[in-house]
């Protein structure tokens, strides 16, 4: 039989991780939005105003079921993690509540207003209500990341009566744990937005549909998610040498590394990991990099995990502080995979356009297709790398998940619970799915005929285009 422990594991697990598939389109679809109006008030170009009205059906279908998972995520902290509510609710609440309240109802109420607002508003008034929705679904992310920051490097608080009570919310907004966080999370939500596109729009370039649009969607799309996936990777080093300072124990976790490495240290591309004896087997390394990653230069060691679960036993107490590692191991190697297929796709599709190869290149469109499940694999490998190499921690070094489940939570009860979530949200996937479809079969109401014959070498590519 399960665990109460393990099924409430699970169960914030599976609809976390269910939950994030909308909130990283969400963030990237609205940004591409903003700069696809933009384009429309400043260019004075028909077309730009449809492929903002376009995917934003998209958006508005992503954003309403969003909405909906999320709700279930903050009922659970007071159903399966009631503990762990009450050690750090005074700390956990302030962010969540300026989230809900300061956030949210701004995204909801210039959603409206932009949804309604196309006849009834200046272009530069409706345009300022998308770039406020954009702000706006940046700060929910960055009040949310902020108490996630938290869990894993705790500041701005002090104990009393066994409870975590905020004595300096500065010190939680100026978090270093939350400006390398954050910064990864929006530019890999950047990254998927993009992807989106460019793969929908690849289906449509592929099947010959109103190519003039599809082809500027892939284009904008393509080169949004080239600087993203740059930008992600320079700030997903800047998080691993972080790790190295505040959570040892989860980068040596990430590269399984039991024992302190030499000096430089090399990097392990791959391994056999033998979690219950302690060892490795059939290890690829590269030499130094392990170093570079670490310090930023190709010097310097990393300590190991068993050396590291005896400092903690001697500050902690007796324990088992070693995390997952297998888990924690492939799921970063996961993570950066995928980081470098968004940068090398990315690169591959600005050249392409450049050399006005992209409509007959239909290979690289087929695997544009494919890659728009390329940035859900990486961010959810990289969120479970995050949680689950913190463990057994849920407030490193100050309370572990093992404390702060409900006592009062039976496993009949989570098991009833997690068939009826996850059933619901079956069928909320297939919503999404079927309109998602038929939105993009009814495509952009178009009922003019272009005929492209630019010398910008990432416009038009000089073939006739219908766009009807």
């Amino acid at each position: 039989m399960f665990d109460v422990l393990s099924l409430a594991r699970f169960q914030y697990a599976a609809t976390t991780i269910f939950h994030f598939f909308f909130v990283p389109l969400s963030i990237g679809l609205v940004l591409m939005i903003s700069i696809m109006e933009t384009m429309y008030v400043v260019k004075n170009n028909e077309i730009y105003k449809k492929m903002a009205q376009f995917w934003g059906k998209f958006f508005l279908i992503n954003f309403a079921i969003g909405v909906v998972t999320g709700i279930l995520q903050e009922f659970q902290f007071g159903m399966n993690w009631s503990e762990y509510s009450r050690f750090m609710g005074d700390v956990f609440g302030a962010p969540l509540a300026i989230e809900a309240l300061l956030a949210f109802f701004m995204e909801s109420t210039f959603i409206g207003l932009w949804l309604f607002g196309w006849d009834r508003l200046s272009k530069k008034v409706h345009l300022t209500c998308i770039w406020l929705v954009t702000a706006g679904t940046s700060l929910s992310a960055l009040w949310i990341l902020t108490a996630n920051s938290f869990m894993q490097h705790p500041v701005g608080f002090h104990i009393n009566n066994g409870r975590a009570e905020m004595n300096d919310f500065l010190a939680l907004l100026t978090n270093p744990q939350l400006w390398v966080e954050f910064p990864h999370t929006i530019f890999g939500s950047f990254a998927t937005g993009a992807f989106v596109v460019a793969g929908i729009s690849a289906i449509a370039l592929l099947k010959k549909r109103q190519v003039d649009f599809f082809q500027k969607s892939f284009k904008l799309a393509i080169i949004i998610g080239l600087v993203s996936g740059v930008v992600l990777a320079l700030f997903g080093h800047t998080q691993a040498q972080y790790l190295v300072e505040t959570q040892p124990m989860k980068m040596a976790a990430s590269e399984g590394t039991w024992e302190d490495t030499s000096d430089p240290a090399p990097w392990t591309v791959a391994a056999k990991i033998d979690a219950k004896n302690h060892t490795n087997s059939g290890e690829i390394k590269i030499p130094y990099l392990l170093s570079f990653l670490s310090y930023g230069k190709f010097s310097g060691s990393v300590e190991g995990m068993n050396s590291l679960q005896k400092k903690y036993v001697a500050k902690y107490g007796k324990g088992n502080y070693i995390p997952p590692v297998k888990t924690t191991f492939w799921s970063f190697r996961i993570m950066t995979v995928m980081g470098g297929l968004l940068c090398v796709l990315g690169m591959l599709g600005v050249f392409l356009i450049w050399k006005k190869k992209l409509l007959t290149s239909k290979w690289f469109l087929r695997i544009m297709v494919a890659s728009i499940a390329i940035p859900y694999i990486g961010s959810t490998s990289g969120w479970i790398m995050t949680e689950i190499g913190r463990q057994p921690w849920t407030v490193f070094g100050f309370m572990q998940t093992a404390a702060s489940v409900s006592p009062n939570v039976s496993a009949g009860e989570l098991l009833f619970s997690i068939i009826a979530f996850i059933s619901m949200y079956s069928i909320l996937a297939v919503v999404m799915v079927y309109l998602f479809v038929r939105t993009f079969k009814e495509g952009p109401s178009l009922n003019t005929k272009a005929t492209v014959q630019s010398n910008d070498p990432f416009d038009g590519e000089g073939y006739h285009i219908v766009t009807e």
